[in-house]
């Protein structure tokens, strides 16, 4: 997940007043519900994604707007929605994919061949590029195989805080540049002319709405998690509650794939072994 970048806007041509105050109060609503950090610097990006909300209620102020949404949930949920715009792509850091395909892979398909059961979950999913790209990595253009797979035990939870997002997910509709990034084969395979994601991935595949900081519904444990490039946004305490619950969500011998830049916290990395770049095998409970 990745707050997208806003051209600056001097505060003489804002078209709403938005003072200081204004961006701390928004600053504070969203580490309080999603832990994600927005300082001062980020005040021209927080107006410039806060200022259509504004607009479209038919407001002159940001402040007039932060009363509203004491009031209306649904519009605070839209304009935590806007500050969380999500930024991905077919096969992004594929090291990790390919990293799940040889280390994780023989042992899973072995396991649905045999009636066994497989879980994955794809954290702050986006999109949907990457749950999709998950399963096209691991089931490969062979697809005859593929389909005896997804008829058994295989089920894949991606989540994201956004509700925008999670709707493009589901329809599994991309534009042509986006799917440019999918090796040619695989493309062929699992994405028709009409530039849509093949329903059988589409139906192994559970998204959801979730915030990472809230509760978590799932009972069961994953034989691997994706949680990438979300972390960046959190205090070095949130990170290590986050990382902690998702320790506590793996099999032991699963793996963990977070983003290039994020780091494990001292604590919970005691209960892993790092087997690649930005990969985690857990070895202890």
């Amino acid at each position: 997940m990745t707050l997208a970048i806003a051209l600056p806007v001097s505060a003489a041509k804002r078209e709403f007043d938005f003072a200081p105050a204004d961006h701390q109060k928004i600053a504070r609503i969203v580490y309080d519900t999603l832990g994600i950090l927005l300082p001062e610097g980020k005040s021209q990006l927080v107006y410039g994604r806060v200022a259509p909300r504004v607009r479209a209620c038919g407001l002159t102020s940001v402040s007039a707007y932060l009363a509203v949404i004491e009031q209306d949930e649904d519009e605070r949920n839209r304009m935590l929605d806007a500050l969380t715009t999500n930024h991905t792509s077919f096969f992004r850091e594929a090291h990790h994919f390919e990293d799940f395909v040889e280390r994780m892979w023989p042992t899973l398909s072995q396991r649905l061949a045999s009636g066994g059961r497989v879980r994955l979950w794809s954290a702050a999913c986006s999109s949907g590029e990457e749950p999709y790209t998950w399963l096209m990595a691991a089931l490969g253009h062979d697809r005859s195989a593929a389909q005896r797979l997804l008829k058994g035990d295989l089920r894949m939870l991606a989540t994201d805080v956004s509700p925008s997002v999670l709707e493009t997910a589901r329809a599994g509709r991309y534009s042509a540049d986006t799917l440019r990034t999918v090796p040619a084969k695989l493309r062929a395979t699992w994405v028709s002319d009409r530039l849509v994601v093949d329903p059988a991935l589409r139906e192994a595949i559970s998204f959801r709405p979730l915030n990472l900081l809230g509760p978590w519904p799932m009972k069961g444990r994953f034989d691997a998690i994706c949680c990438r490039n979300v972390m960046i946004y959190f205090d070095e305490p949130t990170k290590a509650k986050l990382q902690a619950r998702l320790a506590d969500h793996l099999e032991t011998g699963g793996m963990l794939y977070i983003g290039h830049s994020e780091r494990l916290s001292p604590e919970v990395a005691a209960r892993f072994d790092c087997v690649g770049r930005t990969a985690y095998l857990k070895v202890r409970a």
